[in-house]
C-alpha cells in the first residue's frame, strides 16, 4: 500500500515551506515516526516524521523547493521491506560528516545559494541549525561579517596609501592633491535574497496594516514600586524558584487582568462575527536565531509569577537555538512586545492577526514627574497599545491600558487579584 507524504498544517498563517535536507534515501527502510525530511518555515525548522513504516519509494520534492501546505513531497510503500541499513556505513558517514563541515548535507539549500553568491565556504560560517546545519541566516551573517572585514582592510590600505602619498608630496614641497568626486563611478551595492521568515513577516505586516483599522494609544507608567519589589524580594524569589524575577511577569499578569475586565481586547473578528475567547494565551515577542519569534504562554491566567518567568526564560533560550516547536508559536490571543530591551523609547507596534491588540513596552528612563505637587525623579516607561478599531472602541482601549498602568504602579493589586 502506497502512503503519501504531505506537508502538514504547521499553524495559522503558514502557507508555504521550503524543503530542507532529506534524512533518508529512496529504498531505505523507515519506521513510523522516524524523521524523514527537514522542513523550513518562516518560524522554525522542523523534522517531518514518517506517517507509516515501510520503504521510501519516491521523493517528489527535492531539497530547496518551495511547497504549499498539504502538497505531496514523497511516498512510502508500507508493504515493502528494503535492505537493512548498514550500521557501520552509517557510523562512518556520521564520522565523516563530523570531520568535514563542508558536507552538502550540513548546508540548507537556501544557505547554499547565499554562500555561492558571496563566495563563502562552510568553514567560514558558524552553524546554528539543528544537528549543526548551516541556515540561510548563518550564511547571511557570515557574508555581512566578511564584507565588513574586507571594507575595514580596504579602508586601512587606502589610509596607509594616502599617508604615504602625503609624506612624499611634503618632502617634494608639492601642494596637496585634490581628491576628485567622480560621478561616473558606480555605487557599491550588495544584493541578498530575503529569507522565508522575512518575506512572510513582510507580507503579514502589510496585510495587518491594510486589513485593519489600526490605531495606537499611549500612556506612561511609574515603575518605582515594581523595581522596589524586585530589589527587596528578588533574591528570595530566585532562591525559592530558581529563576530571576523580571519585569515581564508583572506585565503578563496585568495584561490578563485587563483582558478579563475588557473582553473585547481578547476577542477577534471572524467574517461578520466577533469571537470572544475565555482563555488568555499571551504571546511574548523574543529575538531568536532566525529573527523575531512570538512563543505563546498558554493559559496565562492559571500561572503564577515564577511559572511565567520560567516559561519566558525557556522560550528565550530555545529561540536562540531555533528549537521552538511550531505549536508554541501560534494560537495567541494577545501579544506583548518589549522593544525596551533594544533601547526603544516609543513605538507603534503592529498587531499580529488574527489578534485584535498588542501591547508595546519600552525603555525605563528616569524622568521628572509631579507627585503631590512636587517635581520628583521617577523611573518611567512609555506604554503603547495598538488595537483594531473595528472591534475595540477608544474607550475600551484607553481603559484597558490604564488598568495595566494602575496594576504596575500598585503591584499589590496583582498579588491580591483585584
Amino acid at each position: 500500500m502506497i502512503i503519501d507524504i504531505t506537508v502538514p498544517d504547521l499553524g495559522e498563517s503558514i502557507n508555504e515551506v521550503e524543503i530542507g535536507e532529506w534524512l533518508v534515501k529512496i529504498g531505505d527502510n523507515v519506521a513510523m515516526d522516524e524523521p524523514l525530511v527537514a522542513i523550513e518555515s518562516e518560524k522554525a525548522t522542523v523534522e517531518l516524521p514518517a506517517p507509516q513504516s515501510g520503504v521510501l519509494v519516491e521523493i517528489v520534492k527535492q531539497q530547496g523547493e518551495a511547497v504549499g501546505i498539504g502538497e505531496l513531497i514523497g511516498r512510502i510503500d508500507a508493504e515493502q521491506k528494503g535492505p537493512k541499513k548498514d550500521d557501520s556505513f552509517s557510523q562512518s558517514s556520521t564520522n565523516a560528516e563530523e570531520k568535514t563541515v563542508d558536507s552538502e548535507e550540513k548546508v540548507m539549500p537556501s544557505a547554499a545559494r547565499v554562500m555561492a553568491q558571496q563566495q563563502l565556504s562552510a568553514k567560514e560560517v558558524t552553524p546554528t541549525g539543528p544537528g549543526g546545519r548551516i541556515l540561510k541566516e548563518d550564511a547571511m551573517r557570515a557574508a555581512a561579517e566578511k564584507t565588513a572585514d574586507e571594507k575595514a582592510k580596504e579602508a586601512k590600505a587606502k589610509e596607509e596609501e594616502l599617508a604615504e602619498k602625503t609624506f612624499s608630496l611634503r618632502e617634494e614641497s608639492r601642494p596637496q592633491p585634490v581628491i576628485e568626486n567622480s560621478v561616473e563611478e558606480a555605487d557599491e551595492e550588495r544584493r541578498v535574497p530575503m529569507s522565508l521568515l522575512r518575506r512572510t513577516l513582510a507580507a503579514r505586516l502589510l496585510e495587518a496594516t491594510q486589513s485593519m483599522a489600526m490605531l495606537t494609544t499611549f500612556n506612561e507608567v511609574d515603575m518605582s514600586e515594581v523595581k522596589k519589589l524586585r530589589t527587596t524580594m528578588g533574591e528570595e524569589f530566585a532562591d525559592r524558584h530558581g529563576i530571576r524575577l523580571g519585569f515581564m511577569s508583572f506585565f503578563v499578569k496585568a495584561a490578563v487582568a485587563g483582558l478579563k475586565a475588557f473582553p473585547l481586547v481578547n476577542a477577534r473578528i471572524d467574517g461578520k462575527d466577533v469571537v470572544y475567547r475565555s482563555n488568555y494565551h499571551v504571546g511574548v515577542a523574543i529575538g531568536g536565531g532566525k529573527g523575531l519569534v512570538v512563543p505563546v504562554i498558554r493559559y496565562a491566567e492559571r500561572l503564577n509569577f515564577a511559572e511565567i518567568e520560567q516559561l519566558i526564560a525557556d522560550f528565550s533560550d530555545r529561540a536562540k537555538k531555533n528549537s521552538l516547536s511550531l505549536a508554541e508559536l501560534h494560537g495567541g490571543t494577545f501579544t506583548i512586545s518589549n522593544g525596551g530591551v533594544y533601547g526603544s523609547m516609543l513605538s507603534t507596534p503592529i498587531i499580529n492577526p488574527p489578534q485584535s491588540a498588542i501591547l508595546g513596552l519600552h525603555a525605563i528612563k528616569d524622568r521628572p514627574v509631579v507627585v503631590n505637587g512636587e517635581v520628583v525623579i521617577r523611573p518611567v516607561m512609555y506604554l503603547a497599545l495598538s488595537y483594531d478599531h473595528r472591534i475595540i472602541d477608544g474607550r475600551e482601549a484607553v481603559s484597558f491600558l490604564k488598568s495595566i498602568k494602575e496594576r504596575i504602579e500598585q503591584p499589590q493589586k496583582l498579588l491580591l487579584e483585584i
